[in-house]
């Protein structure tokens, strides 16, 4: 699902997407590298949640979470990329950020390779939120 969806949200803003136009950091990925990197993260997220979901039961708290996050993270790039709303996106990626580190947690409690899996969804976001306040000061 997560795979599916964020195909979905790139398809509908790649038309808006000015990434290479944007005055980067140096430490910038060429844009070819966010499609790679998120499609692998995304196949993460989803084996993550499905390991949980064939243990058992899992928490009404942790699902809301695994959505929650899923939305801000789809919506991060709407609100970038579309609505070009650059202080909007450093805010609601560091709240994105809170809510996949809790996540992290929860499923590493829940399930250990659960939380191990989506260690990458972290480093990547912390990454892009690094270059998500960059560019937002770079561009101002």
């Amino acid at each position: 699902m997560p795979l599916i969806i964020g195909s979905i949200v790139g398809i509908f803003t790649s038309s808006s997407i000015e990434y290479n136009d944007l005055i980067k950091p140096t430490v910038s990925p060429p844009g070819i590298v966010f499609s790679i990197v998120w499609t692998i993260i995304y196949l993460l997220i989803g084996i993550s949640y499905t390991l949980l979901k064939e243990k058992g039961d899992i928490p009404k708290e942790t699902k809301q979470l695994y959505y929650i996050q899923l939305m801000f993270n789809y919506l991060w790039t709407i609100i970038f990329f579309v609505f070009r709303l650059r202080l909007l996106s450093v805010l609601w990626i560091i709240i994105l950020d809170v809510l996949v580190i809790i996540m992290t947690y929860q499923f590493y409690k829940q399930n250990k390779l659960s939380g191990i899996l989506v260690i990458p969804y972290v480093l990547w976001l912390l990454f892009a939120t690094y270059l998500n306040i960059s560019i937002y000061f770079l561009n101002l």
